[in-house]
């Protein structure tokens, strides 16, 4: 499989982890506490340096005291014409 990375993806959630943690007056180092993460993976996260992992949005969400999918932006009521189109498949055979 193809390495997929969705760099806009990436930089909203970076942002949406900033306003909410913003938002509820929780600083980097708080957040740090709460979650057991480093300072440098919150601020890789923030500053969308890296394509995280599921478990560490899953993560960040609780310890900001949301749902993830605030944190990813995303809605479950979302029909059909939001889900974005896949990435192109590969077409060669291996």
């Amino acid at each position: 499989m193809k390495h997929y990375r969705d760099q806009d993806f990436i930089e909203r959630v970076g942002k949406k982890v900033v306003e909410i943690r913003k938002r509820k007056n929780i600083s980097q180092e708080d957040l740090i506490e709460r979650s057991g993460l480093s300072l440098s993976q919150i601020g890789r996260v923030e500053r969308a340096e890296i394509n995280t992992s599921i478990s560490m949005i899953a993560l960040i969400a609780d310890s900001l005291g949301v749902h993830p999918s605030e944190v990813m932006g995303v809605s479950f009521d979302i029909t059909p014409e939001y889900i974005p189109p896949l990435p192109p498949k590969d077409k060669r055979k291996k």
